[in-house]
């Protein structure tokens, strides 16, 4: 798995996604952990730390997460994050003891390569599995391996902002669509996990864990981003760019005046999708 994210970038989208999240599914996926006195997720791709942020003030008092990451900078950004989150941290041997809005968080740190053997963090006592912003990375062969994994411990999955392909920009521009195109091309391309699913990712999970006995639950949760979240706008259209130049499919120019009108945009909406899967 390669190493590509950084904690700025993830610090800035974080309210984005706080915010896109469906509050519905959410709440299903909490009360799927309802009869756990100290439920037990395990986070993958954790980044700094964002889900658990966003998904932890849903969640009974007594909580433990095991953050799991392939980078070792992301996983200091996370437990440093964490720390200036939390009312009050303590340092335990393997992690930190948090208190949050009177919870108890106990958060544990793992590095793991999840590309390699996506079953080795789901191992031991585990009753809830989450990630954010990582499955439209995966391969097709990835996920039926990863689903397995899954199903072989019967484990619920709630994983939230999968890329759904859907983007509107205001005002409109031109060259949108081919951009767009262009960006669709790229994000089919290996990430760490073989050819990844891009906006495809949603619908191929669904269905890999309905042949499993799952119950899957999809809901949108689409970035509507304004002219408050200009600093946002402004990295989306710079990121967005450098990967539709990495296809070649657009001249240069072409590239550089859509980026230019796409940092000025005034709104824009990022589609993605939450998922939520329990064993039959």
């Amino acid at each position: 798995m390669s190493e590509g994210f950084s904690a700025d970038w993830l610090a800035l989208r974080e309210p984005a996604d706080h915010a896109a999240r469906d509050a519905g599914l959410a709440a299903a996926a909490a009360a799927t952990l309802a009869e756990k006195r100290t439920p037990h997720i395990v986070d993958l791709g954790c980044g700094a730390g964002s889900n658990l942020r966003g998904f932890a003030p849903a969640l009974g008092p007594r909580q433990r997460w095991t953050l799991v990451d392939y980078d070792p900078r992301l996983l200091a950004a996370a437990r440093e994050a964490l720390t200036r989150w939390a009312d009050r941290a303590v340092v335990e041997p393997d992690g930190l003891r948090l208190e949050k809005a009177g919870k108890l968080i106990d958060v544990a740190f793992r590095q793991a390569d999840l590309a390699a053997d996506p079953a080795a963090p789901l191992a031991g006592e585990v009753d809830l599995v989450t990630a954010a912003a990582l499955f439209d990375l995966v391969s097709q062969e990835w996920l039926e391996r990863f689903a397995d994994a899954l199903a072989t411990r019967r484990l619920p999955l709630y994983t939230v902002l999968i890329y759904d392909g859907i983007e509107r920009w205001s005002p409109p521009y031109a060259a949108d669509a081919a951009a767009l195109a262009a960006f669709h091309a790229h994000q089919a391309t290996d990430k760490g996990f073989g050819l990844a699913l891009g906006p495809q990712a949603a619908p191929a999970f669904d269905a890999a864990l309905a042949r499993r006995g799952y119950r899957v639950r999809r809901a949108r949760s689409p970035w509507r981003l304004t002219a408050a979240d200009a600093p946002l706008i402004r990295e989306l259209a710079d990121g967005a760019a450098r990967a539709i130049a990495e296809t070649g499919r657009l001249p240069a120019a072409d590239v550089e005046s859509w980026r230019i009108a796409r940092r000025a945009a005034s709104a824009c909406e990022i589609g993605h999708e939450d998922l939520l899967a329990t064993p039959r």
